[in-house]
């Protein structure tokens, strides 16, 4: 089989779409998983150039679910996974003082079982299937350094998610596995699209001296830069993409 067998969690839409789109397009062939979005998935594949892409579902969640699904992915791609994209996530609104006790409980249980242990454990499975030259990239946040006062399980998840690939470039490299992540900012997609409406879309692009938030195929685009060959020396690394609107 020609390309690499790549596995990206969230890839019915967003961010996760055009990173799939980003590697299909380089010749990988490219494991879609959705939680619910079977049609969203569907389609993706239909729009895909080359051959050998795949569909997968699985909640993120649920440990079990996680290992079918990364296996069938290993399996659809020819028996090697040689780069995990962690992209799926939630991003839940539950300001401290205007939550309920259960309430703050559930945010914070849901978003760490999908945004960090998901992660965790699609990585665990992820590299029994994975060899020498392997990527794991992760998807983060920017929130993971300015704090996210209304979803702070969030902010939390995304921070702990850079600490999770910081230890795994450590680990993994005697295996010849780079891992590293992406901080974005807003980005154009539909789970920011409510928040980008005027006024306060003016007040969120305003952030970045350029007046504007990223597009997906810009996030794409450093992710398939981290995952190539090229950036083995990379690994480790948080690499922001805010458009200068956060700097630390």
């Amino acid at each position: 089989m020609s390309g690499r067998g790549v596995l990206v969690t969230g890839a019915s839409r967003g961010i996760g779409r055009a990173i799939a789109a980003a590697f299909a397009a380089q010749g990988d062939r490219v494991a879609i998983h959705h939680r619910d979005s079977a049609k969203e998935a569907e389609s993706l594949l239909g729009e895909l150039p080359g051959e050998g892409h795949a569909v997968v579902q699985a909640d993120l969640a649920d440990p079990a679910d996680v290992r079918s699904m990364v296996d069938a992915a290993a399996g659809a791609l020819g028996g090697a996974i040689d780069v995990l994209v962690n992209n799926a996530g939630v991003f839940l609104h539950h300001p401290i003082a205007e939550t309920s006790y259960e309430e703050w409980q559930d945010a914070w249980r849901r978003t760490l079982d999908v945004n960090l242990v998901g992660p965790a454990n699609a990585t665990w499975c992820a590299l029994r299937h994975m060899p020498a030259g392997g990527r794991v990239i992760n998807v983060t946040s920017r929130g993971a350094f300015r704090g996210e006062p209304d979803s702070p399980a969030y902010g939390a998840s995304k921070a702990a998610l850079n600490a999770l690939g910081q230890s795994l470039a450590i680990a993994l490299a005697p295996r010849g596995v780079a891992v590293a992540s992406v901080a974005p900012g807003f980005v154009e997609t539909d789970m920011t699209n409510e928040h980008l409406k005027a006024p306060r879309g003016d007040a969120i692009r305003a952030q970045s001296p350029f007046g504007r938030v990223a597009r997906p195929e810009e996030i794409a685009a450093a992710v398939v830069y981290l995952a190539s060959p090229a950036a083995e020396w990379a690994s480790g690394a948080v690499l922001d993409l805010n458009g200068a609107s956060y700097l630390r």
